[in-house]
């Protein structure tokens, strides 16, 4: 069955989604960006009217009032724009009262979310080894202006995997590099490295498709590293 998919934010993830929708059983039947979405009005229901779901790779001052407004017109939603999870608790406010579906995501990436896992497994087997200490780093292409939401997240994993010491975080910006995350533990006696290297936006935009596919009917808040394992092909 074909769904109708509304793309918000039409830089280079929405056009790389517009590309690959059809593989993923979806028809594009709305597109909107800064020119006809300025401050989210332009997710309005009679915009959005025959659309089943929507994936939205805006910006980070934009994402929350476009998660508010897609739920209050009854869309379903995969969020893959960073930077704002500050106002996570406002947008479940909405996609709740909305009655909606949505699945947000630091990283759509599907390799992504299992080396989440494996680093909280790691942190985990080196909490009590107070020997060692971590780090994390990541670097991404010149124009992503905006805190890696990644590499925050892995930290946080770690966090919840017992890791309760320090942790050193850096970034770099460098060139059209799409993105390495790497965390490490360190002693007198070794180093013990995990990394993950995306070779494209691609595995990014194949994700959050994934993820649009999986939401749509349904309701509910969602974390894609908690779906993962339920995604179809």
């Amino acid at each position: 069955m074909t769904l109708a998919l509304a793309i918000v934010g039409c830089g280079k993830m929405g056009r790389l989604i517009e590309q690959l929708a059809p593989e993923y059983g979806f028809g594009v039947r709305a597109k909107f960006d800064s020119k006809n979405n300025s401050g989210g009005a332009g997710l309005t229901r009679g915009a959005l009217q025959g659309v089943d779901v929507a994936v939205e790779f805006s910006t980070p001052h934009s994402a929350a009032r476009n998660i508010e407004q897609l739920a209050a017109a009854g869309i379903d939603a995969a969020v893959g724009t960073t930077g704002w999870f500050d106002q996570l608790p406002a947008a479940q406010r909405a996609v709740t009262e909305g009655g909606t579906g949505l699945v947000w995501a630091p990283n759509f990436s599907v390799g992504v979310n299992l080396f989440l896992q494996a680093v909280t497994y790691t942190a985990a087997l080196f909490a009590h080894q107070r020997e060692y200490e971590a780090w994390g780093w990541e670097i991404h292409h010149s124009a992503k202006k905006d805190a890696s939401g990644t590499l925050r997240k892995l930290a946080d994993q770690m966090r919840a995997g017992g890791y309760e010491r320090q942790i050193s975080l850096s970034s770099n910006r460098a060139g059209a590099h799409p993105g390495t995350h790497e965390i490490g533990f360190d002693s007198l006696a070794d180093t013990i490295t995990l990394r993950h290297t995306a070779r494209s936006r691609e595995g990014f935009a194949r994700g959050a498709l994934r993820a649009a596919r999986w939401v749509a009917g349904k309701k509910g808040w969602f974390e894609f590293r908690e779906i993962v394992g339920e995604l179809g092909d």
